[in-house]
């Protein structure tokens, strides 16, 4: 599994970097801003850009601002242009840029990623919450398709009712099996009390029941990318699948485990990965078992 690294900060990407398993980067306009904004003028967009491409040892995916064909069209050949002689780009360009339900916009990320990739301009599908969207961004001839795995676990938290920052923080782990073993119970005392298979079908609660915790048919940011590499892998598409919008280092395994092709990563999450209590306590262990003899054997000149 490649590693992207999710920033726009510089420091960061060099430390990432520097520890020798990063292979990619994703960023986006607010992030990139914020980080420029930072140097309080010392160095401009371009510039800063410039320097995120140069150092990253793979590709980096910059955003179109437009919703439209010709706006994400325009705004990506712009950026492939302008940044690609410093290193490996790839235009972000969400799957469905439209806003307002009639504002005719749902199939205008379709024709430009057909357009950009035709043109041979690598493009990373953003904001894919369906396995559907991620099918339609396959067909149209994206490089990558980024189903955002987090913002899946809290959409179906919040349609259980909970809350992030009360019931929940952002990088809590989605325990979706034991919330799924406690529908099937429940649906089981449901079921124990009807007579009859069409009074099982039919019955209000039950679908009450069998719609919680789940959309549409997903029933975890890990489980939205599973059903995506699995019809992926059904019709042989080349579209590589980045896990995006991981929150903390189970999900990342668990991706892993699926035989994801990409993760992209926030720096916080690179770092809880490599960390375990029994490994430090390990580490303290070695250190105070290490004998003088063995010591003077580095000190020898």
């Amino acid at each position: 599994m490649k590693i992207f690294i999710d920033t726009a900060e510089l420091d960061e990407i060099s430390e990432a970097i520097s520890w020798g398993i990063i292979d990619g980067a994703t960023t986006n306009p607010s992030l990139i801003k914020k980080a420029v904004d930072r140097r309080a003028g010392k160095v401009t967009m371009d510039e800063y850009i410039r320097e995120i491409v140069k150092i990253v040892p793979g590709p980096v995916s910059l955003e179109v601002l437009g919703g439209t064909f010709d706006e994400m069209v325009t705004q990506g050949r712009l950026l492939y242009e302008k940044f690609s002689p410093y290193g490996e780009v790839a235009i972000k360009i969400p799957v469905n840029p439209s806003i307002r339900k009639d504002d005719g916009l749902e199939f205008d990320g379709l024709r430009a990623i057909r357009q950009l990739s035709d043109e041979g301009i690598p493009v990373n599908v953003t904001l894919i919450m369906t396995p559907e969207q991620a099918l339609l961004a396959a067909k149209a001839g994206a490089a990558y398709a980024s189903p955002f795995a987090g913002r899946i676990d809290d959409y179906i938290r919040a349609g259980m009712g909970m809350k992030r920052g009360v019931d929940f923080q952002k990088g809590d782990y989605f325990d979706h099996a034991l919330l799924r073993k406690a529908l099937e119970r429940k649906m089981d005392e449901t079921i124990d009390r009807l007579d009859s298979i069409p009074e099982v079908y039919v019955n209000s609660d039950l679908k009450k029941l069998v719609a919680v915790g789940q959309d549409n048919g997903v029933f975890s940011g890990v489980d939205l990318v599973a059903k995506i590499l699995r019809i992926y892998r059904n019709y042989g598409f080349k579209t590589e699948v980045i896990a995006a919008s991981l929150r903390n280092a189970r999900q990342v395994r668990e991706v892993a485990e699926l035989g994801v092709h990409i993760a992209t990563l926030p720096f916080e999450v690179i770092k809880q990965m490599v960390k375990h209590y029994k490994t430090t306590e390990g580490m303290k262990n070695f250190t105070a078992d290490i004998v003088p003899q063995y010591r003077s054997l580095f000190e020898q000149k």
